[in-house]
């Protein structure tokens, strides 16, 4: 059990980062979201408020599996594929022009640290999936 444990930290360690900088993600878009609603090109405040309290129910959840003594698999393999439709969705928004270029910028950089997350997760999956074959 404990070869189990040392071998989830690269895991556990990037869903406690993620669960992070979603939280953090997630008060500024709820904090300041008047102020980055315009910066970034929406005419609606409440659509960072909403993004920035899904955040934060996410971040939670990140945190909770993150936790675990064992961590659930599924709940993994769910995190990566939450995060790459968060970063398709970043290049649909990117695409579609909505944005100033600031904001297509703050997308585009955001996007980048989640799929570095996602990629952790995997890489992290990989080799709790290893451990288990030995």
């Amino acid at each position: 059990m404990s070869a189990q444990i040392t071998k989830s930290n690269l895991l556990r360690r990037a869903l406690q980062a993620n669960g992070v900088f979603s939280a953090l993600s997630g008060i500024i878009l709820i904090v300041a979201a008047k102020p980055l609603s315009t910066r970034l090109g929406l005419t609606l405040p409440s659509i960072l408020i909403g993004v920035g309290v899904s955040l934060l129910v996410y971040a939670a959840g990140l945190f909770h599996s993150g936790r675990r003594e064992t961590i659930n698999q599924a709940e993994a393999y769910l995190v990566v594929i939450l995060d790459a439709a968060w970063v398709v969705g970043s290049a649909v928004v990117i695409f579609a022009g909505v944005l100033t270029t600031t904001g297509n910028w703050v997308v585009a950089i955001v996007a980048d640290v989640v799929l570095l997350f996602a990629l952790l997760q995997i890489y992290g999956l990989r080799q709790m999936q290893q451990e288990r074959v030995r």
